[in-house]
């Protein structure tokens, strides 16, 4: 064997590990961008199911606002979900929905009370992995609309 094909030989390895190193660079980060989706869509998941499952079957809305409402629960008790900051919270438990790991970019409530339809409530949340940035970090938007069940 002579130097040049040494050389060569080098060379092709070289760039065969480039190739390769790249490649499971590539995975990597996809594989957290996948991760952080997955958290983000998770959490406000869970935060919309409350907010769902609490309105639907409340009394009535005593108040709402573009980034709190108001209601009457099912016992008759005031309870209310805002969105403070980076996260939503519950009023009527003092607790935060959201996790740390995570941050509200855009929350917001829309009411239409009263009519010849059950009232109803707009909920749209956006929200991001607050660990993550650039390009490995998630956005998920989620919206859905809730009727109480008036009988």
């Amino acid at each position: 064997m002579s130097l040049i094909e040494i050389l060569i030989a080098v060379t092709i390895f070289a760039v065969l590990g480039i190739i390769t190193t790249s490649a499971i660079a590539l995975t990597l980060k996809g594989s957290k961008k996948s991760e952080s989706s997955l958290k983000v869509r998770e959490n406000i998941g869970y935060s919309l199911s409350v907010i769902e499952r609490q309105l639907r079957n409340a009394d009535s809305i005593s108040a709402c606002n573009s980034t709190s409402v108001n209601y009457l629960d099912s016992l008759g008790n005031s309870a209310s979900f805002s969105c403070i900051g980076n996260y939503i919270a519950s009023g009527s438990a003092m607790i935060r929905l959201t996790s740390d790991e995570i941050a509200v970019t855009s929350c917001s409530f829309t009411c239409e009370l009263g009519g010849s339809t059950s009232p109803s409530i707009s909920v749209s949340l956006e929200a991001s992995d607050a660990q993550s940035t650039g390009i490995d970090g998630a956005s998920i938007t989620i919206s859905t609309k809730v009727f109480l069940r008036t009988y």
